[in-house]
């Protein structure tokens, strides 16, 4: 791995261990030259489905993009870097495994939506009104209003499974 810093070949791997949901090696890098260091992230290459915008046009899936939309709707909100890791791995995952070779956009996008609204419902409802094209206040309300009548996360992962009550005790 080229150092960032000084551009020289010889890096030595410090720390190695696993990121996201066990799919992602994060590295830590220690430069044998200027001995600055620098992390690495390492993931299998996947074969995404293509997009298809809008517009009836279709582009590779871009992981860049995908960060960067859920970035700017959690910028400034108290949402650490492995959450957005996690929730991003979640959605390739799910693209993955629908099997299909495209997938339209809106889905993509449904699918940030519903990994927003897990992590921070300020940010979901900024993804929402830019992604849903909200054109007045009513539309922000009525989107808050269904916010407001669906558990929080929390709620959510505090609730007791209703399955675990079936299984026979040994």
């Amino acid at each position: 791995m080229r150092c960032p810093f000084c551009g020289a070949q010889d890096t030595k791997v410090v720390d190695s261990r696993l990121s996201g949901e066990g799919d992602q090696v994060r590295r830590r890098r220690k430069c044998v030259v200027c001995s600055e260091r620098f992390t690495t992230y390492e993931s299998a290459e996947l074969n995404l489905p293509r997009i298809i915008k809008r517009d009836g046009s279709r582009v590779p899936f871009d992981g860049r993009k995908l960060r960067s939309g859920l970035m700017r709707a959690l910028e400034k909100r108290p949402v650490g870097t492995e959450q957005v890791d996690t929730a991003m791995a979640r959605i390739q995952r799910r693209l993955m495994s629908s099997g299909e070779s495209e997938v339209p956009a809106l889905r993509v996008g449904e699918m940030v939506m519903d990994e927003l609204r897990q992590l921070d419902q300020v940010a979901y409802v900024r993804f929402a009104s830019v992604y849903r094209h909200f054109e007045d206040v009513e539309a922000f309300r009525e989107e808050i209003e269904r916010l407001k009548r669906q558990p929080t996360p929390e709620e959510t992962r505090q609730q007791l499974d209703l399955l675990e009550d079936l299984e026979p005790k040994p």
